[in-house]
C-alpha cells in the first residue's frame, strides 16, 4: 500500500495500468492497496478525461497533511512519556 502511495506522490495522478508497471505488482495488489488508500481517504479517484474508462488516482494532500500533523504530534507526545531513566 505504501509503495503505491509513494508512487502517486512522486508521478501524479496515473491508472491502475500505469501504477501496476511502476511499482510492478499484481493487479490484485494494485487494486486492493487503490482500495484501502480510497477508503481512508488517503487517495482520491479523479475522472480520466482521456480515456473514461481507465479512472486516475491522486494522492488526497489535505489528508495527507492532516496525517503528518497527527503523526508528529503523536512522536511528541512519545518522546515525552519515554524519557530514558
Amino acid at each position: 500500500m505504501l509503495v503505491v502511495l509513494h508512487e502517486l506522490s512522486r508521478k501524479g495522478p496515473m491508472t491502475p495500468k500505469q501504477l501496476r508497471k511502476e511499482v510492478k505488482l499484481s493487479p490484485r495488489s494494485v487494486s486492493s492497496a487503490l482500495r484501502r488508500l480510497t477508503d481512508t481517504e488517503l487517495c482520491k479517484r479523479v475522472p480520466n478525461l482521456s480515456d473514461m474508462r481507465q479512472p486516475l488516482y491522486c494522492v488526497n494532500i489535505e489528508k495527507m497533511k492532516e496525517l503528518q500533523i497527527n503523526f508528529e504530534k503523536e512522536r511528541t507526545m512519545m518522546q515525552i512519556y519515554l524519557h530514558p531513566i
